[in-house]
């Protein structure tokens, strides 16, 4: 048949002209496209064989080669695999209308940024077109397995191609590309350069399930040729093939998974956790995931990049796909390879995709089950993870409600009831005594200041145990998970606190003539309340305290100092709320106080020390006074008076 010309269609041709001038945004993709298209050749060749045993083909040695020539500057991407007829080229390759062309270029029209088009092109399957990003012209060659006959393609991407029938064209297709020169400025690169071409196949087909052989750039032919230079004449195989996550946990090492994260990861310790899944059905992928040992330094920091490796049939999509994984698990490094993704898949796609959220529920569920089998059955293992990443888990106690039970499950905390063994909520619930009926908590700096806390005095005097919170986000999730199988999650810097009817051994309290004390001291506190209006909501007695004079609590539903300031440090404004402080009733210094209230004197003096008493208080507490040098010009003046 003699060489025949055609014109592209109208669609197609905005198309070409769309490749030419680059979509996308990393040229280097085209090789992967190449070579993934060769490699479901291979694996059609493979399928075809075994469901027909008559069929004339070489299915021998499957693989695909790469040859580049400096000279003439092309690259050849060779396979041996089931090949086209004339009449699939036609259709599969000469023209694209069966990959929805026009309804493409509708929604480009409406993508408003080069990822959104970028996403498109994926999206519609036309890869095998971003030859022209780097190629003036793509010559293929093709014959289908068990046919004499082959075709050539011929096109520059100007609105026209050629085709024409071959006899001596072997079994498999050949896409020949006369490469532009290279542009580095613009990301166009040498792409008959052997470590170009070796770093590109490395970092997106190293899984591909069949051999890529890179063939030499010539053999040497001197009688004087060493053993060396002959070896050299011999094809490279580029990829590893070695996609571990689609082999049996048997047929694997720890020490090949181990080396796969550190590949992964740029660690170099070994992983504290492997965890493998495999999903079967109506949407098929496997995953092979890696819990770290140690957090990195840049954990907390906005920059961090998280996200699991994406692959889908092997073939390297992106290296920190975010989504598959919710913020609070982005420590987890690892691979997902999926069967039905497109492979130019973009995030704003994957933002969307339903199999994409299905993945990230399953995954989670695995990340957090296999967290629970460590806490049940390796305390050692699961208490270093808990060490490096306790912190960052408990955020999703506040963005992700329908895994809060079991992230729940696998929290632990420090406790007023052992210096070194954590609790869950389970175990602090089981040793609640009868009489208790919330489970309290405080937050802080660390635990020495908590404990040093003026809070904590009744309840250390009555052996009710406290869970002690240091991190940051332990302010928002307490308040936000609220309580814990029917008990409230209690703050002991918040709201009124009555310890009269709760102690270990579950005796019902006596009443300590609290009316009574309201009673005495309510001329007092009417008056400190009037006095320190602008600093305080209000001035009470309190039953927390056994030792300090004073402390300041926050309202019930009041924010907490501590989350004031971290809303601000995230550029959000919050009003100032005014705090509640707490007066001991048997301390000497506020029975003093009380007295020379009662006596109606000048009150001048005792004005300045309702204030010291105030920021004694704030002081206690870790604040800092509002006036530091009111403050110190009082205490100094007080210390004067002493000498």
């Amino acid at each position: 048949m003699p060489t025949e010309t055609f014109e592209f269609q109208v669609e197609a041709r905005q198309l070409l002209q769309l490749m030419i001038h680059s979509v996308y945004s990393n040229k280097d993709v085209f090789l992967r496209e190449l070579i993934s298209n060769a490699s479901d050749a291979l694996d059609k060749l493979r399928l075809a064989v075994l469901r027909d045993e008559s069929l004339d083909a070489d299915a021998s040695d499957l693989h695909i080669e790469l040859e580049a020539d400096q000279e003439a500057r092309t690259l050849t991407v060779r396979d041996n695999g089931i090949g086209m007829s004339y009449d699939e080229v036609t259709r599969l390759i000469g023209t694209i209308a069966n990959s929805g062309t026009a309804a493409f270029l509708q929604e480009l029209k409406e993508a408003k940024d080069t990822a959104g088009a970028d996403g498109l092109i994926g999206q519609f399957g036309v890869g095998f077109y971003s030859s022209f990003m780097v190629a003036d012209e793509v010559t293929l060659v093709t014959r289908r397995a068990g046919e004499r006959q082959g075709t050539r393609w011929t096109s520059r991407g100007e609105g026209t191609y050629t085709l024409e029938t071959v006899d001596d064209a072997p079994q498999g297709t050949a896409v020949t590309l006369h490469l532009k020169p290279a542009d580095p400025e613009n990301q166009l690169h040498d792409y008959t350069a052997p470590w170009t071409i070796r770093e590109i196949v490395k970092r997106y087909s190293d899984f591909i399930t069949w051999p890529v052989r890179l063939l030499p750039a010539g053999t040497a032919t001197s009688d004087a040729a060493t053993d060396e230079e002959t070896a050299a004449g011999e094809p490279e195989t580029l990829n590893s093939m070695k996609a571990l996550w689609a082999r049996s946990r048997d047929e694997v090492s720890d020490d090949e998974y181990h080396e796969l994260y550190k590949h992964i990861s740029h660690d170099w310790r070994d992983p504290l956790e492997t965890i493998r899944l495999q999903a079967e059905g109506t949407f098929e992928y496997q995953a092979l995931l890696f819990v770290p040992s140690h957090a990195p330094h840049d954990l907390f920091t906005q920059g961090y990049r998280h996200g699991l490796q994406l692959y889908v049939k092997r073939v390297f999509i992106m290296d920190d796909c975010a989504e598959l994984l919710p913020s609070y698990l982005r420590f987890v490094k690892g691979v997902v390879d999926a069967q039905d993704l497109s492979l130019n898949v973009s995030r704003e796609i994957l933002q969307q995709d339903r199999h994409i959220r299905m993945m990230q529920r399953r995954l989670t569920k695995k990340v957090l089950s296999t967290v629970k089998d460590m806490m049940n059955t390796d305390q050692e293992r699961y208490r270093a993870f808990w060490r490096e990443f306790g912190a960052v888990l408990k955020e999703g106690l506040v963005t992700d409600p329908d895994n809060r039970d079991a992230l729940l499950a696998v929290s632990s905390f420090a406790s007023t009831r052992d210096a070194e063994e954590p609790t869950t909520l389970a175990q602090y619930a089981e040793r609640m005594p009868e009489s208790q009926t919330d489970i309290y908590y405080m937050t802080g700096d660390s635990r020495q200041a908590i404990e040093n806390s003026p809070h904590m005095e009744a309840f250390r005097a009555k052996g009710i145990e406290v869970l002690l919170l240091t991190d940051p986000v332990d302010e928002v999730w307490a308040e936000t998970v609220g309580e814990y199988e029917g008990r409230k999650l209690r703050s002991l810097a918040k709201g009124d606190i009555d310890l009269g009817t709760e102690s270990t051994d579950g005796e019902e309290g006596k009443d300590s003539g609290k009316d009574g004390q309201n009673e005495e001291y309510a001329g007092l506190l009417g008056w400190m309340t009037e006095r320190l209006g602008e600093e305080v909501k209000e001035v009470r007695l309190s039953s927390r305290l056994t030792v300090s004079p004073a402390c300041v609590v926050s309202d019930t539903d009041d924010m907490t100092p501590a989350l004031e300031a971290m809303y601000r440090a995230m550029g959000q404004e919050v009003p100032a709320v005014k705090r509640i402080l707490e007066l001991n009733p048997e301390h000497p210094l506020v029975k003093g106080l009380n007295r020379a209230y009662a006596q109606d004197g000048d009150r001048t003096e005792l004005a300045d020390t309702a204030e010291l008493l105030h920021t004694l208080a704030v002081l206690a507490e870790g604040g800092r006074p509002k006036e530091p040098s009111k403050f110190v010009r009082l205490v100094a003046d007080r210390l004067e008076r002493t000498l």
